[in-house]
């Protein structure tokens, strides 16, 4: 087993990873009996839908502008409408339909200033194996709760103000988000209106921290909350960088304890080890009160893409070794397709270089989506822009989730 750092202000939680060879066997009844858990086998697509690479908001404002006219992947810039794009957290809303969040834009602060930052709300149909946009709303600060300068007088954010990675929604009809250059907590109402100031956490900036004043940044560029996990108690957010703070191991990465209730952090977190130092991770969310699923991935894509797994991740120490276990539940780039699901073959690859959404749809199935980081990704197809897909897998074992973690 590989060892995690864990740190708390009362208490210490232990984080550990399993072998992950362990997913390739049947458990025996000494996993049974030490680890209390199954192991994973192969797990099965069960649906496809794509949405195409350039979908636009109808009627929207032009973007682009900074990107540079390429071609990139054959589409030139910039473009007339705002790009339907970069899926960087999801949230079921229970009716077939999802709110989305699209991220920062075009990769950086300097070249997404004409980027809105926004929610849409798409509704995919594997029947079909389409994905429709029904609707959406744009991030917004009209109440001045961002004391530094924004973008736009209008107070419209864009990707130059906030690189927002993850999206969660709380039992009121709130949105909260993790962005990447604070990084900072960010509370909207349900259409889009920030309703606090933002949430740094201390200790961990970012160089794009609009409050550094000249500190150094502890944080490598796009590398904050990448991941941020609604607790099934309702009451905890518990928002995961991307990348290793100053100081800290290399591959480790800082899971904290946030409360809702009290506006602040509790002091308490762990540490997620990363299989290899050059990987990342692309979301988080709860399964129960100790258990997490995390998506972990390599920066490759197409042929190159060796990497993208999804980890069943405990808190708890099971085997009394002063850590916990990290299980792998899924590897995307081996996905059983028994029924030939999107045109693909037996073996299903989703070998995007961001996948940075994944929903839990039952204890046993979940939706996972790409980040197509449009126009730039072209995983499927070398030389033509990556669509927007939205896949669901059937896990080999059920995961036992707490039913609240569904809602």
């Amino acid at each position: 087993m590989r060892r995690l750092s864990i740190m708390v202000t009362a208490t210490a939680l232990t984080l550990g990873l399993a072998s992950p060879a362990m997913a390739d066997r049947e458990p025996t009844e000494h996993d049974r009996a030490t680890y209390g858990r199954p192991t994973y086998g192969q797990a099965t697509l069960t649906g496809f839908a794509s949405l195409p690479a350039a979908t636009f908001v109808p009627g929207s404002e032009p973007s682009g502008s900074a990107i540079g006219t390429g071609p990139f992947n054959g589409v030139t810039a910039p473009f007339a409408h705002q790009p339907v794009q970069g899926f960087s957290g999801a949230v079921n809303r229970h009716d077939g339909t999802y709110d989305v969040l699209s991220d920062n834009g075009y990769g950086n602060k300097a070249n997404s200033a004409d980027f809105l930052l926004r929610v849409h709300r798409v509704k995919p149909d594997t029947r079909t194996g389409k994905v429709t946009v029904v609707g959406g709303f744009d991030l917004s600060d009209p109440d001045h709760r961002v004391a530094f300068p924004l973008t736009r007088a209008d107070r419209v954010l864009t990707g130059a103000d906030f690189d927002v990675e993850s999206i969660v929604r709380t039992a009121d009809g709130t949105y909260w988000t993790g962005d990447e250059f604070g990084p900072f907590l960010l509370h909207f109402s349900k259409s889009g209106r920030l309703l606090q100031a933002p949430i740094p956490l201390a200790g961990v900036q970012a160089p794009e921290n609009p409050y550094l004043n000249g500190a150094q940044p502890t944080l490598n560029s796009s590398k904050g909350f990448e991941g941020l996990v609604r607790g099934v108690d309702g009451r905890h957010l518990y928002p995961l960088t991307e990348g290793t703070v100053v100081g800290d191991t290399p591959g480790d990465l800082r899971f904290s304890e946030f409360d809702v209730r009290k506006g602040s952090y509790t002091g308490k977190r762990f540490v997620y080890r990363l299989e290899s130092t050059d990987n990342a991770i692309g979301d988080a969310i709860a399964v129960d009160k100790q258990r997490f699923l995390v998506i972990e991935r390599d920066g490759g894509q197409g042929d190159t893409a060796k990497f993208k797994r999804l980890y069943l991740v405990d808190t708890r120490d099971r085997d009394g070794d002063g850590v916990v276990d990290k299980t792998l539940v899924a590897d995307l780039l081996n996905l059983a397709n028994p029924k030939g699901l999107g045109g693909f073959g037996t073996t299903f690859r989703f070998p995007f270089q961001t996948i940075e959404d994944v929903v839990l749809l039952d204890d046993r199935t979940l939706a996972v989506l790409n980040d197509n980081n449009f126009p730039f990704s072209s995983a499927r197809t070398p030389g033509q822009p990556d669509n927007d897909e939205f896949i669901t897998i059937r896990l080999s074992a059920p995961l036992h989730a707490d039913g609240r973690a569904l809602r």
